[in-house]
């Protein structure tokens, strides 16, 4: 009887347990309450619907007295048939629908045309209604939905010895009809509830005793719980102990047996004969409330539990509960250690790594192991894996190390600082782990000799600032030993153990991989940068046609293959060159470095910018074909070289003695052209395609530059990013540009400021130049007939100029130099030929004729006769060369000037 006491408690509220309808007295209890429910409902039901039968009946019989009263009122058919019926009828109306308690009364005639209105405004309007079955003499009475709510209207004829001459209308709302069933309403719902309460108190006090005994569970639930909790209570891992009211052991389970040491026939006997410790057994005894209170039980702490069994209306007596708190203390701190080792690799794992830094990886790991596995840490490599190369290995013990990370909870240590150059000596544990590639743990500072031969002076600081514990860690990686990190200890933490090792390795181990991948980047991207800056301009050549400043920003990420170019051509003019190869890397700056070689090699032919597009695109096309090739050789690994994914040029090239510009892209952004006022534009160029595309010829546009007008190209990378469209940048480029007076190098300056992405992840290329006009009197120009006799007359005109220009010492070689060309022209072309000098910083010769025939170097024989006029304007000439033109050629030379 005392176990199934015991056990048959059950924590639930009163009236859930009434209303469940697991329980007999619950399904009685919902049964009686959804009796009375429906009684009253249907009782208020009842009284609605009588009311509103009422109020409607009420309503018609008050509107019909009063359309009734008021149509067969003394003179209602004369003052109908009368001039003006509206006003007599109005006034009347009013007072008998004041008097007659009705919403309105209107008189219309036959036409259904008010002659009165409770508003005034709406005499002379049509009534709103059934007028037909009144017409012809009989009453009309309808339920309408007016404005004002549900209203009944009434609708009367006035009758003139059986003629209808006109009707009266009245009407008022049903809700301001009162029903004797409206004040019942309230006294059934009062009386409903009394009813539902005393139904409903009478059912609870009928059932709590049936409940009390039952719990509400039928005799198959009750043992089935019975076994389940019996099952249970024996085999959990906490002891359980039930006492009666009368200090009795009603229940115990195997756990508490075992804790307790109880006897096999502890159940029904008193606490006090147990020969418990004498606190546990005042607890029990005492039904004290208690929360994890720690009690000696022999060798063992149990935490105990106390709550008595009475406080919900159950029988009186405590239940305790039992825990082995020396045991669960063990397990929790080692699952706690454990627990904070997991989450700091999980920590290092995502916190070290994240650049592709060398310095900043080693400070990542210094800040993420202190001070939550160490009081200090320091990071010391060698100085070749900080500029991305393999520390050569080292037989004469630890090489030179550069300490470049320290953190820890204080600054003011006395280890060697960040950027400090040192080496270990070949005792200590630095240079033990270093050499032999295994950590080393130096469990106490104070009694280890080894470490104190680097520097006496600094380790007794060491000691004495509170350093008491060590583990030294190389970090290797992928067979490349780079340096080692330490892991310091202090004052107030642990020593470090054998465990601590296994952790110190996994974090070495997890950054050495990631100061690894920095190194290796910091290698390829000096060798990229390096490479890239070999391939671009050193500087600017120097020219007279145009003032020009540039700026090239390589991407945060990696090189690319964006490049400019200036290139002088003969006549003094100059060819601007912007281009784009997409992608980064070596392969992007190596590609750009052979388009910008051969732009060079065919500017030299002195080609239109539609031509030399055309060679490029050309040379693209056949480099793409030769990697493709070389791909598929050898099975697309070791190719020769990877395809070009797209590469965009454009091509200028601009004349001073004409202002002239001739322009060409591939799929390059338009170039910009401020005029000196500041205005901007963008000219529309032919939009040809990218290089190596094919397919489609690129076309040339030519512009007319005015003096101190910019020209400024540029690559995507300035005006598009992540977080800016392409046409947004043009926008800003184009505001940014609209200031006149600007030098090409405050150009620059300010587009790079209003434009540079604070994250840049493209190259950006940018050539300003402003252009100049040659003077008129620095350039003379003859047209001759295709005549031998005109070569001395040019001879003469050529002196005199150059006798004007102050350049006598030049006259004998530019007479002979122009004396063999015009010889030439006249002999191997026909038409006019025109000879033009030009004074720069070379004097420049140029002799041009209708003829597309290039002339040919060529070395003449003792015996031969002529061959020797090019070889000798080649020899006494700074430079020559031919050019093309729509009309023929134009053969040029240029001569240095003192």
């Amino acid at each position: 009887m005392a176990r199934s006491q015991g056990r048959s408690w059950r924590p639930s509220g009163r009236w859930f347990a009434v209303a469940s309808t697991r329980s007999v007295a619950g399904q009685m209890f919902v049964l009686q309450v959804l009796i009375v429910v429906l009684l009253v409902v249907a009782a208020a039901v009842t009284l609605l619907l009588q009311a509103r039968s009422d109020r409607f009946q009420a309503a018609r019989d008050r509107s019909l007295a009063a359309a009734e009263a008021f149509a067969h009122g003394p003179g209602m058919v004369a003052t109908l048939r009368g001039p003006d019926p509206s006003a007599v009828l109005q006034p009347l109306a009013e007072d008998a629908r004041r008097k007659g308690g009705v919403d309105f009364i209107v008189v219309m005639n036959r036409q259904g045309i008010r002659y009165s209105h409770p508003d005034p405004r709406l005499i002379g309007k049509k009534f709103v209604g059934t007028i037909g079955p009144s017409l012809q003499g009989r009453t009309t009475v309808e339920d309408v939905n007016g404005p004002l709510g549900e209203e009944l209207q009434v609708v009367v004829p006035v009758t003139d010895h059986g003629h209808v001459v006109g009707m009266v209308a009245s009407g008022m709302k049903v809700s301001r009809v009162s029903s004797a069933a409206d004040r019942l309403l309230p006294v059934v719902l009062i009386a409903g509830a009394i009813a539902l309460l005393l139904a409903t108190g009478g059912t609870w006090l009928a059932s709590r005793r049936l409940r009390r005994q039952t719990h509400g569970l039928g005799p198959a639930e009750m043992t089935r719980m019975y076994e389940h909790h019996d099952a249970v209570l024996h085999a959990v891992r906490e002891g359980v102990v039930i006492v009666g009211g009368d200090g009795r052991v009603m229940l115990a389970n195997d756990e508490a047996r075992r804790l307790l040491d109880l006897p096999p026939d502890a159940e029904g006997r008193p606490v006090d004969d147990l020969g418990l410790d004498p606190r546990m057994a005042e607890l029990l005894v005492s039904r004290r409330v208690a929360t994890d209170e720690v009690i000696p039980v022999g060798e063992r702490m149990l935490a105990v539990n106390n709550r008595r069994t009475d406080r919900g209306g159950g029988p009186p007596g405590s239940v305790a509960t039992l825990r082995d708190s020396t045991e669960l203390r063990a397990l929790a701190g080692k699952a706690e250690v454990a627990r904070e080792r997991l989450r700091l690799l999980y920590d290092a794992s995502v916190a070290v790594g994240t650049t592709l830094d060398v310095r900043s990886t080693a400070e990542e790991l210094t800040q993420v192991s202190s001070p939550r596995f160490s009081d200090y840490t320091t990071v010391d490599l060698s100085e070749p894996v900080l500029h991305g190369e393999e520390p050569r290995p080292s037989t004469a013990g630890a090489p030179e190390l550069r300490r470049v990370a320290v953190s820890g909870v204080r600054d003011d240590h006395p280890l060697y600082g960040a950027g400090e150059l040192h080496r270990f000596a070949a005792p200590t544990p630095q240079a033990q782990g270093f050499v032999s590639g295994h950590p080393v743990l130096v469990p106490d500072l104070s009694t280890s000799t080894g470490w104190r031969t680097q520097d006496q002076m600094r380790t007794q600081q060491i000691l004495d600032y509170g350093f008491h514990s060590l583990i030294t860690v190389p970090l290797k990686a992928r067979g490349v030993l780079m340096g080692i990190v330490n892991f310091w200890r202090t004052e107030g933490s642990e020593p470090f153990e054998e465990e601590d090792l296994s952790l110190a390795e996994e974090l070495a181990a997890r950054a050495a991989v990631c100061i690894d991948n920095a190194r290796r980047f910091t290698r390829e991207h000096a060798m990229a940068v390096t490479l890239q800056h070999s391939l671009l301009p050193r500087g600017v050549p120097e020219q007279s046609a145009l003032d020009i400043a540039y700026r090239y920003l390589p991407a945060q990420a990696g090189v690319g293959g964006d490049w400019f170019d200036v290139i002088p051509l003969p006549g003094a003019r100059v060819a601007l060159v912007v281009g784009d190869v997409v992608g980064h890397g070596l392969h992007a700056a190596a590609t750009m470095g052979r388009l910008r070689t051969a732009v060079q090699n065919f500017s030299a032919l002195d080609l239109p910018p539609d031509e030399l597009l055309g060679h490029l695109d050309e040379l693209v096309a056949r480099i793409d074909q030769e990697a493709a090739e070389a791909g598929g050789e050898t099975g697309g690994e070791t190719g020769g070289g990877a395809a070009i994914a797209g590469a965009t040029c454009l091509y200028a090239i601009y004349d001073p003695t004409s202002g002239s510009c001739s322009l060409a892209r591939a799929g390059h952004p338009l170039p910009a052209v401020v005029t000196p006022d500041g205005e901007v534009t963008f000219p529309e160029l032919p939009a040809g395609p990218p290089l190596g595309v094919g397919g489609m010829p690129f076309e040339a546009m030519e512009l007319t530059l005015t003096e101190g007008s910019s020209l400024v190209l540029y690559t995507d990378g300035l005006v598009e990013d992540r977080r800016r469209d392409f046409d947004t940048g043009l926008t800003i480029l184009a505001h940014t540009l609209a200031r006149p007076g600007r030098t090409p190098q405050q150009t620059c300056e300010a587009v790079l400021e209003a434009l540079l992405p604070a994250e840049q992840t493209d190259d950006i290329a940018l050539l300003a130049a402003r252009t100049r006009i040659l003077e008129p009197g620095r350039s003379a120009e003859w047209e001759l007939p295709s005549d031998p006799a005109v070569v001395g007359r040019a001879r003469a005109d050529v002196t005199r100029q150059l006798s004007e220009w102050g350049l006598e010492e030049a006259v004998f070689t530019t007479e002979l130099i122009l004396s063999e060309l015009i010889t030439n022209a006249i002999r191997h072309a026909s038409g006019p030929i025109r000879v033009r000098l030009l004074r720069e910083r070379v004097l420049i010769c140029e002799v041009s004729d209708t003829s597309s025939t290039a002339p040919h170097l060529r070395y003449a024989a003792a015996e031969d006769e002529g061959g020797r006029g090019l070889f000798l304007v080649a020899q006494l000439a700074e430079r020559w060369g031919t050019r093309y033109t729509p009309e023929g050629k134009v053969i040029w030379a240029e001569l240095p000037l003192a």
